[in-house]
């Protein structure tokens, strides 16, 4: 359904050029959902809004829904829904009326119309809210409404831009199941979310964007397959922030700006935490995020006690100390160098 190659974007601003995407490509099947995951700025957007002609590439070429991004964007658009993430449906519109009005937009008669919107509105249970207008529906009914509008002309493939933001728990597993019903009846689904748990939950393949480019690519379990073992997470007592390192990169010539005169070096007393844990246990990797020093086992249960003992030997002070199977924030964390969540605050805002 989607064949991408080098595909690119470069925006103009005062301070210079900014490249949004930096040459991605991408392989979309018939009948997959396939999440584009990573933090506010990645580059998920961009790649959408390009992917459906909303947007210019500056560089690379592709094929949706069998037609040249290039040279037949109205094929594409023709062939494809699309849902923003700021929404569709106007607040004075009436339910109904919204999606006869868009399937005619798209150039089916005024019985096609109705028949599409009436479907729509059984499927994703609105039937009793048809003649409501927008403004008057919950926040999970209006983006039901909106996903509506970019099916009513039945198109084989649907974009959705983070299409549960801002729903509360059950309106988002409420969204996640009509989804799921979708990819059923036959439709390709490509999705943006920085939802770790709704990629998991939805997408069929992930490819894990972070400054413009794709740094990983796989089924959610494959992702996670790619860090064996457990990750058992020693945090520090008493630290204040420090930059990110791994164990590549620490330099004795770091030094914890917030220590006091005769507090050892932040470097220190990570490596020492590092060092002892490769003597107490089977360590298959570290890594060194802030204060918290990542520790790669095979088994988290059984390495808990032989650390703590190992640590309270050797006079390091510890806050927390916890164990949990990788997840996707774990292979972000392990291809990119941080977390999501560090992410998100470290982005530039032209690359949403």
């Amino acid at each position: 359904m989607i064949t991408a190659r080098n595909l690119a974007r470069t925006f103009t601003t005062r301070s210079g050029p900014v490249e949004a995407v930096r040459g991605v490509d991408i392989d979309v099947a018939e009948g997959e959902i396939v999440g584009l995951l990573g933090p506010n700025g990645a580059g998920k957007t961009t790649t959408l809004r390009m992917l459906t002609t909303l947007l210019g590439a500056t560089g690379g070429e592709a094929t949706v829904a069998g037609h040249d991004l290039r040279r037949d964007p109205r094929g594409v658009r023709s062939s494809i829904g699309y849902v923003a993430q700021g929404g569709a449906s106007l607040d004075e519109a009436v339910v109904i009326e919204e999606l006869v009005l868009q399937a005619r937009l798209f150039g089916l008669s005024k019985t096609a119309a109705l028949v599409n919107a009436e479907e729509l509105v059984t499927t994703f249970g609105l039937r009793d809210l048809r003649q409501r207008a927008c403004k008057q529906l919950s926040g999970g009914q209006r983006r039901r409404v909106d996903i509506s509008l970019g099916l009513v002309h039945r198109p084989r493939l649907i974009f959705l831009d983070e299409p549960t933001t801002g729903l509360d728990p059950q309106s988002r597993t409420n969204l996640w199941e009509h989804i799921r019903k979708l990819r059923a009846g036959g439709v390709t689904i490509v999705l943006t979310t920085h939802y770790l748990d709704e990629a998991d939950a939805l997408c069929d393949r992930v490819l894990v964007m972070d400054q413009g480019t794709i740094v990983a690519e796989g089924s959610p379990d494959e992702l996670k397959q790619r860090i064996t073992g457990d990750i058992v997470t020693i945090e520090l007592a008493g630290t204040e922030h420090v930059d990110l390192h791994d164990e590549h990169t620490l330099h004795d010539d770091t030094f914890d700006e917030g220590a006091q005169p005769g507090r050892p070096k932040l470097h220190s007393r990570t490596d020492d935490v590092v060092q002892v844990a490769r003597a107490a246990v089977d360590v298959r990797s570290t890594l060194v995020e802030h204060h918290r020093i990542h520790v790669t086992v095979d088994r988290g249960d059984q390495s808990i006690i032989p650390l703590l003992r190992a640590l309270d030997a050797a006079g390091i002070n510890i806050a927390a100390i916890t164990m949990k199977r990788p997840s996707l924030d774990d292979v972000f964390l392990t291809v990119t160098g941080r977390s999501l969540s560090d992410a998100e605050q470290d982005v530039a805002p032209a690359a949403a």
